[in-house]
């Protein structure tokens, strides 16, 4: 077996309850990342994986077969996990131990999510879309120059494969509202599922996003409204209502228009 460094793997959360909806999972985070998005919460891990011990491999297969009945599967995150060539080798032990994979990416290794696909190698593929399919505008969220057609390839393959797969987007005043929101539905075109994430000002890669306000709690709510697609049932609460749409009209014509589009599609 390989050593530990070449997995590359920074931490180890034994139970979650919150990572891989209706299921209780173990979660291992890879250090590395392609994209330098500015209100990233892993800063370390995407900026100095280096600096982190490599957690010893062994010790983290031999935990989650312990707890094999008492979970549901792993779930594979980072940074990016798609970064590190050893993904599919880790990968291949947990299947060989018949643990399901949740993974985690934001699309920039389409070739590598294909092959991983194809193998099956993972159950379900959760992929954060940062902006609209815009040059200027993806590599302005994603932190460093984007080509979109890569991130459009992602999708693609996403959406034809049949395993569970979830596109989330993260909004963060001045960088994704409700305008990058509908321009992003446009482009998932008919998905399952679609959620919208909440930018929380903590302790972010760039810290002056530490500084700026959080949307307040019912323009986010709108947005979800308008915006998240709940086709396959998650344990997140699906919060459109009929009133909810004639209160959006009311106070933005904008959003009703979107919302419309977004509930028709």
């Amino acid at each position: 077996m390989k050593d530990d460094s070449y997995f590359g793997i920074k931490g180890y959360t034994p139970t979650s309850l919150v990572d891989w909806p209706d299921k209780i999972c173990s979660v291992v985070f890879f250090g590395g990342c392609t994209f330098r998005c500015p209100y990233c919460h892993n800063s370390s891990l995407v900026l100095h994986p280096d600096t982190l011990e490599d957690l010893s491999l062994e010790a983290i297969l031999s935990h989650i077969e312990s707890r094999s009945k008492w979970i549901d599967g792993v779930t594979v995150t980072g940074g990016e996990p798609t970064a590190r060539r050893a993904l599919p080798d880790f990968l291949s032990l947990l299947r060989q131990r018949s643990i399901p994979v949740k993974l985690d990416t934001n699309g920039s290794n389409p070739s590598l999510l294909e092959q991983l696909i194809e193998n099956d190698l993972v159950a379900a593929v959760y992929m954060d879309v940062k902006a609209p399919l815009d040059r200027r505008l993806y590599s302005l969220v994603a932190g460093t120059a984007v080509i979109p057609e890569t991130i459009q390839r992602s999708i693609d393959i996403l959406k034809r494969s049949s395993i569970e797969i979830v596109f989330r987007t993260t909004v963060a005043p001045g960088l994704v509202a409700e305008r990058e929101l509908y321009e992003i539905r446009r482009s998932l075109g008919e998905v399952d599922v679609f959620l919208v994430q909440r930018f929380r000002n903590g302790a972010t890669l760039d810290p002056k996003l530490s500084q700026l306000p959080e949307f307040p709690e019912e323009r986010f709510q709108r947005m979800r409204a308008c915006y998240e697609v709940r086709r396959r049932s998650t344990q997140y609460p699906w919060p459109f209502s009929i009133q909810g749409a004639e209160a959006i009209g009311e106070k933005t014509p904008f959003l009703a228009a979107a919302l419309q589009h977004a509930y028709e599609h």
